[in-house]
């Protein structure tokens, strides 16, 4: 077993790592069912929502996702396929993982005036060496890392935090989730301003809430020397995608917080504030829109936050509970770390346990990838084709015997 040492979280402290700045290379949407699509269908626009609105308007109608079921990285692999067949080029990364895994990685430690409350994490993780062939898609031999939640922790969890009893006359853990998502409701229309009916936008409170739908962006970025492959949904557009594809979206990602009125809530937000910035900055959302309620679920004042400028605001304006440079020489640190300790096949674990000051990776399985290639995949990158005919399970005994060669 090997350990990576979070502490002391000065070490990390100084100027910024390098970082590669995010850039879109491919998406793909949800529809209303949660079926797969590669466009852009479930791609929003922001309006910016009527202020009193009752975020829990509609909690009894909510059509509510099952996401019990193990997905794995299936979605974001298809769209990886999809995007090497366009383009005629592997895509190469050392990292390919959704973007909720990188948001992890970033301990409670971090946060400098706290005492240690690391949640227990566990990760799944396996090394592929891929083969050399003939098809130019695949002609090179890289490692490729891809990392995916533990299912069985992951569902653990969420039951633990519903079973959570709430404090006397606060409203249930399901009903906050659900401000969230009311929230996005209330700020989003299907197309641009000026195509959208105005019987539309004003109607936005009655509309039932689905929480199926979503527009998830891939996108190429790097930290340190970890270049990554990253996936994750996004809320919005503030205006429109631009011609040119090296220029930066105007993503906008959406956020509910209690409205604060002490130290105490003002305290709870900054630290909520490291969970924003870190989500956006890996996808490259620059503007964050905070809709702030009170304590009966009522909108009651929006502010607009750029992401790039949160670290500053709460070293200079805040009580700086978190460093942003700290937050990224550590992600740096840790990946460059990862990339050296996982030399080998099989399937590996990157685990935090409660109140750790160490990271762990263990290999969980000697061979194999755990499931967490999809079969699709491991045939296209072993014949550079998907093909329904095909004996998968030969392709996929091709690529475990050219990682143990």
């Amino acid at each position: 077993m090997n350990n990576f040492a979070i502490l002391p979280v000065r070490r990390f402290a100084g100027s910024s790592a390098a970082i590669r700045r995010p850039k879109e290379v491919a998406y793909f949407s949800y529809d209303d069912n949660h079926q797969f699509h590669l466009d852009e269908r479930s791609m929003c626009y922001y309006y910016p929502p009527k202020l009193g609105a009752d975020l829990s308007k509609g909690f009894d109608t909510f059509q509510q996702l099952d996401d019990t079921a193990d997905d794995h990285l299936d979605s974001l692999l298809k769209t990886i396929i999809d995007l090497e067949r366009r383009t005629s080029t592997k895509c190469t990364a050392d990292i390919v993982t959704w973007r909720g895994m990188m948001t992890k990685a970033i301990p409670k430690q971090l946060q400098l005036e706290f005492d240690i409350m690391a949640d227990f994490m566990a990760w799944r993780r396996t090394a592929c060496k891929l083969p050399k062939v003939d098809l130019p898609i695949i002609k090179d031999a890289n490692f490729l890392s891809f990392i995916e939640e533990n299912h069985e922790h992951r569902l653990e969890s969420k039951k633990a935090q519903h079973n959570q009893p709430s404090r006397p006359g606060a409203p249930s853990q399901d009903l906050m989730a659900y401000w969230g998502y009311k929230f996005e409701t209330l700020s989003l229309i299907t197309d641009q301003w000026d195509p959208t009916s105005r019987e539309f936008i004003e109607g936005r409170e009655d509309v039932v809430v689905n929480n199926y739908a979503q527009y998830c962006s891939v996108v190429k970025t790097g930290i340190g020397k970890a270049k990554m492959v990253l996936g994750g949904e996004v809320d919005a557009l503030w205006d429109s995608k631009p011609d040119n594809k090296d220029d930066s979206i105007n993503w906008v990602e959406l956020k509910t917080s209690a409205e604060i009125e002490n130290d105490k809530d003002m305290l709870k937000f900054e630290r909520k504030l490291l969970k924003f910035w870190i989500q956006s900055f890996l996808l490259g959302v620059p503007k964050i829109i905070v809709g702030f309620r009170n304590k009966n679920g009522i909108l009651q004042r929006l502010e607009e936050l750029e992401t790039k400028n949160i670290p500053t605001m709460v070293k200079k304006q805040g009580r700086g509970t978190w460093d942003g440079n700290l937050c990224i020489n550590f992600t740096a640190s840790f990946l460059d770390w990862l990339k050296q300790t996982i030399t080998g096949e099989g399937v590996w674990r990157i685990r935090r346990r409660e109140r750790s000051p160490v990271i762990e990776i263990f290999k969980n399985e000697e061979s194999g990838h755990g499931d967490i290639l999809s079969r699709e995949f491991i045939q296209w990158r072993t014949q550079g084709s998907v093909n329904g005919d095909e004996d998968v399970e030969a392709a996929k005994a091709r690529l475990l015997e050219s990682i143990n060669k």
